[in-house]
Formats: structure tokens, C-alpha cells, sequence
């Protein structure tokens, strides 16, 4: 049955919020906590993954140089430009947000919190770096506010992951958002649809996979091929294609139709630094992106949660 979420055909994160917070605009002050990754330090691989640029997908978060109140004062004061009110969300996006020994993200994390209007802490890692001792600091956390974690998924496909340079298999991540949601701890995947060497099924099936976890929260990306990123070697020398926007479209809007309805989405493209961006170069009118993306749901009448059938899911 087709419900009607603020006028979308899919459970958007802006609706999602504004019912959990009574009515209120919210939205995210973006961090960088001066973290590492161990796809980068050595520890599992070094380079990264492939696609990601050197601030660790971090490109819009604060400046690491600063101190977190710093940051986020100054991306508070930036925001208030465009909404003078509202709520904020702790947001802990570069790099990876779990990978410090626990009093050190404990420091950080409640630094994040200081402002009295942070009604929520989001927290972006790997699925590698959620140990029994972060498991029990994120459990501290969610007593006190609404805390999620975002998990770097992309891809269900592991050789998709070798190829990518993840550095870990799939069933790490099943153990790490089973783990998290038995704290009662919303996981949000991230996933990424045109990586290299995958068809429009290995896109679908990583959606099925998500879809029958206990996952809350998806964010679909647009793969984006960035400047001095070891993916623009690879497109320089010809391996693989950038999918075009009827492609992407065509793909998104059957996979909004694959997801349960109780998933919100909190992203339905990406966003990418203009003077890095090798391509697709579309993907710049975001908002042109999402208006078609609405419209293709209404003109094949798709709805999020039209083809998932209830015994899917775990």
C-alpha cells in the first residue's frame, strides 16, 4: 500500500525528522574528529578505498586543524544563513568515527554535544571498527539521545569489495549491524550504485541484501570519480563506464520500490567538490537529479516498499 510521506513516494529523511522531533527543522553540523582509517594507516590496507578522496569522504565536514567546538560553531553559523532555526545533529563524518580508543572518542563525542539544541549524534565507520568496547560507549550514547551509525556497505558483492580496496567481506557487515541493532542502535548503509565492473543486478541484489537486515536508515549514492582518487586511474585508462543519468534514474527507482517501507532514506544521490569532480558531470544539478527522480516514480507508479515482500526480511 502507498503511503504518502510529506508528499514523496518514499520515507525521506527530512519528514522522518521532523516527526521525531516535533515539527522542527533539523539538521547536520558536519565534524571532522581528526580520525584515521585502517584501510589507510596500514592495519587492513593502505591507500583507501579507491573511490574516496584524501579528506575520507569528509569533503563538506569541518576543518580537522580545529578543535570540534571550533568546527562546529563555525558550520552551525554557515548553516544558520539558510535556516535561522532549528535542531542540530552531531555529525561525525570523516574518515572513521569509531577508530580511537575509547576515552578519546568519548572526549570528542561530548564535546560534539555541548550545544544545548543537539538532539542527535550520527556517527559515519566501518563495520571492521565496532569492537565490544565501542559497542557499549554507542549504548551510553543512544540512553541518552538518538544516536546512529553509519556503515559503509557499497557494495554486497565481494569481489566488487576487492576491486574497491574495502577491506573487509560482507559478512563482516552483517555481524556488525546485527550487533549494533541488538543495542537498539540504528545503522544506516551506505551504498554506492555504479561501481566498477557491476550490472544493474549486482546494484539490485546489494539492495536486497540491505533490505533484509535490521537496518534503519540507507543512503544511495551516485559513484563519483574524483581528482588524485586511484578510481580516476581507472577511468583514465578505460576499465569501466560512469553511468549516465537515465541509467541512474532507471536503477534508483527500482531499488526505492525494493526497500521496505520502515527504511528511511536519508540520501537519493551525492554530493561531490566541483573543482574535483572527474565525473559524471550531470550529477552537479542535484536538484534537477532528485526532480527526475520523482517524477520516474510517478510515471512507472513505483512507491518505496511496492516490490518487497514482508518474508525477506530477517
Amino acid at each position: 500500500m502507498k503511503k504518502d510521506w510529506n508528499g514523496k513516494r518514499y520515507n525521506n529523511l527530512n519528514g522522518f525528522l521532523r516527526e521525531k522531533f516535533n515539527g522542527e527543522k533539523t539538521y547536520k553540523i558536519s565534524l571532522d574528529g581528526g580520525f584515521t582509517c585502517p584501510n589507510r594507516d596500514g592495519k587492513v590496507a593502505r591507500g583507501g578505498c579507491t573511490f574516496c578522496s584524501s579528506s575520507g569522504s569528509g569533503d563538506f565536514a569541518g576543518d580537522r586543524v580545529l578543535s570540534i567546538t571550533k568546527q562546529f560553531h563555525d558550520v552551525k553559523d554557515m548553516m544558520q544563513k539558510k535556516w535561522k532555526d532549528g535542531k542540530y545533529i552531531a555529525y561525525f563524518q570523516a574518515y572513521t568515527n569509531t577508530y580511537a580508543p575509547v576515552e578519546e572518542l568519548r572526549k570528542k563525542y561530548d564535546e560534539a554535544l555541548k550545544d544545548e539544541n543537539v538532539v542527535a549524534l550520527a556517527i559515519a565507520t566501518r563495520p571492521d571498527c565496532i569492537g565490544e568496547d565501542v559497542l557499549n560507549l554507542l549504548d551510553e550514547y543512544n540512553k541518552k539521545l538518538y544516536t546512529w551509525v553509519e556503515l559503509g556497505l557499497q557494495t554486497s558483492k565481494d569481489e566488487t569489495a576487492v576491486r574497491i580496496n574495502r577491506g573487509y567481506m560482507r559478512d563482516t557487515f552483517t555481524k556488525a549491524v546485527k550487533e549494533l541493532a541488538d543495542k537498539g542502535i540504528d545503522v544506516v548503509a551506505h551504498v554506492i550504485f555504479g561501481l566498477p565492473g557491476e550490472t544493474k543486478e549486482d546494484m539490485l541484489n546489494t539492495v536486497r541484501y540491505v533490505s533484509s537486515l535490521p537496518i534503519k536508515g540507507i543512503k544511495l549514492h551516485l559513484l563519483h570519480v574524483m581528482e588524485n582518487t586511484a578510481m580516476a586511474k581507472e577511468l583514465e585508462r578505460g576499465e569501466f563506464k560512469l553511468l549516465e543519468m537515465d541509467e541512474y534514474i532507471d536503477i534508483i527507482t527500482e531499488a526505492i520500490a525494493m526497500l521496505p517501507q520502515d527504511i528511511v532514506i536519508h540520501r537519493l544521490t551525492g554530493d561531490a567538490p566541483r573543482d574535483l569532480l572527474i565525473g559524471p558531470k550531470w550529477s552537479l544539478k542535484k536538484w534537477e537529479v532528485l526532480n527526475a527522480i520523482d517524477d520516474a516514480l510517478k510515471e512507472r507508479d513505483l512507491y518505496q516498499g511496492k516490490y518487497f515482500k514482508e518474508a525477506e526480511k530477517n
